[in-house]
């Protein structure tokens, strides 16, 4: 990936905040409580809550959600504010969502950016008469915006307002379950997403706060108990975390961050001091890590090995979802063996897809994945030459992505077409470059995340995967094809996917047993 926790991090600010761009939830799903959700709706109440962004112990930003209504409408505001430490510095990253509801939840438009120094986010939407959502999708100024239109089964939600539906359709209680199709920000696809009520506790929240001069800090007071109940996603996704009876979050942990709400001053004022007394220099990578919360790139590292085969032994955290097991790994109890694809495996039982045949899921477009762009298209047709050996082609894009990109960090969420027109980047803009070329030359191929074995330490790292006999790693950032076994890969696909890395920092453990 891109620094330490670079990409991962403000995928997570998208994943952990705005959860997506939407909940479809369709009539079927919301029967036949739909009706008393929407009366219950005219019910909601202005009003503003507060949270420190903490990961581990340490407060790394700072988030706030505010409710708005008139006579005609609901307005909810999100932002959340993040320092991200990338390549020995510190890297602001931001989050705003706003979202117009009519009183009865309906969902009538977003608008959602991310910033993170030269990779912004933005995406609009509007929703016409329940049943159409027209959005258009851009990454950095150069790059034009994706407009797309997608047909809806019944109303839409947000996932920022799931705590709040699920609170004032009727009173929560432990047991109860509800479906929801999800329509994903980082693959804006929908997918059926089971929320529980899990657990029911007391809180004690503080209401408002006190300037204590001798520390110089703020401090809550007015303490008040809460009731709120755990909403847990079975699939990991979305919205969770303790609900109020408002419908408003009181704590989440989300991707290795945790939001705790506290009185504003002393999220935001506190915090806001501490950020301006610290120098914004090189923080020191922990030596005694088993992984190093950065690049290879952002160490100043590169790969000059060639493992054919690498063991190690996994352990620390629950590896449960994670594709550890297919291709060229192998994964037994605790112990994962990665072999490198032999030459017979880079001979492809097919000839590269022509455009009117491409049903193939893994040579579409995606976002921030421009496969049909004019451009993108252009240069995959002449890194091809006239060829339909997809191991030849990939072969060819592999080495140009290689070549024709500066190894550097940067921030953000990377977008194939802003990577073709600045031509820098880290892992995850030679992969996503990579992949979107070779789609666009009728070669399934996708993302694959995880870690890179350099010099006895382990990075995070991304890189692509080809279809050829099988599912084969290639690395354009470090130029080999295929992919030596110093690749561990955990996750493949978009960026939902990959922000799932996030539950390794800090507590996966790893010993060699050997290589080859």
């Amino acid at each position: 990936m891109k620094g330490e926790r670079r990409v991962l991090a403000a995928i997570a600010i998208v994943a952990l905040w705005l959860g997506g761009l939407g909940m479809l939830v369709r009539r079927e799903y919301f029967r036949p409580h739909i009706e008393r959700l929407a009366e219950a709706a005219l019910r909601v109440t202005p009003g503003a809550v507060f949270y420190a962004v903490m990961q581990g112990d340490k407060q790394v930003g700072f988030a706030s959600s505010t409710l708005d209504t008139s006579a005609a409408q609901i307005e909810q505001r999100d932002y959340l504010v993040a320092d991200i430490p990338a390549g020995g510095k510190l890297h602001r990253a931001t989050a705003r969502t706003n979202v117009i509801l009519s009183r009865t939840l309906r969902l009538k438009s977003f608008d959602v950016s991310v910033e993170a120094d030269e990779s912004p986010m933005h995406i609009t939407g509007r929703v016409i008469g329940d049943t159409v959502l027209r959005f258009a999708v851009s990454s950095g100024a150069s790059t034009p915006a994706d407009t797309q239109v997608m047909k809806l089964a019944g109303p839409i939600l947000l996932p920022t307002l799931v705590p709040l539906a699920v609170a004032l359709e009727e009173r929560p209680r432990v047991g109860k379950t509800y479906v929801l199709p999800l329509f994903d920000a980082t693959s804006l696809a929908p997918k059926d997403v089971r929320l529980n009520i899990r657990a029911e506790s007391l809180f004690v929240v503080n209401d408002s706060s006190v300037y204590d001069s001798t520390a110089g800090l703020w401090k809550g007071v007015l303490p008040d108990t809460i009731r709120a109940w755990l909403v847990v996603p079975e699939s990991g996704g979305g919205i969770g975390g303790w609900v109020d009876e408002q419908g408003r979050l009181v704590a989440s942990n989300q991707l290795g961050f945790h939001l705790r709400r506290l009185p504003y001053e002393v999220a935001f004022e506190n915090w806001r001091k501490e950020t301006e007394r610290m120098p914004a220099k090189t923080r020191p990578i922990a030596a005694n890590r088993d992984i190093l919360e950065t690049t290879a790139i952002a160490a100043n590292k590169r790969l000059r090995s060639s493992l054919s085969e690498l063991r190690v032994r996994l352990g620390g955290v629950s590896l449960r979802g994670f594709d550890l097991a297919g291709g060229r790994q192998r994964f037994s109890h605790d112990t994962l063996t990665v072999r490198r694809e032999d030459a017979s495996a880079l001979a492809a039982r097919y000839f590269t897809i022509p455009p009117g045949n491409r049903t193939h899921p893994d040579v579409q477009p995606e976002p921030f994945l421009e496969v049909d762009h004019r451009e993108i298209v252009a240069l995959a047709e002449r890194l091809a030459d006239g060829s339909r050996d997809p191991r030849a082609v990939a072969q060819r894009i592999n080495q140009w992505v290689h070549d024709s990109l500066r190894k550097e960090v940067t921030i953000g969420i990377p977008s194939a077409l802003h990577v073709l027109h600045t031509r820098v980047g880290d892992c995850n803009e030679h992969a996503q470059l990579f992949v979107a070329l070779a789609r666009a030359a009728g070669i399934p191929s996708r993302v694959a995340s995880g870690l890179a074995y350099v010099d006895g330490r382990f990075y995070y790292h991304a890189w692509p995967e080809v279809l050829l006999r099988g599912w084969v790693a290639v690395d354009p950032t470090f130029g080999q094809f295929p992919a030596d076994a110093a690749h561990l890969r955990f996750v493949t696909g978009g960026l939902g996917r990959q922000a799932e890395l996030l539950r390794l920092v800090g507590g996966l453990t790893i010993d060699v047993i050997g290589t080859k």
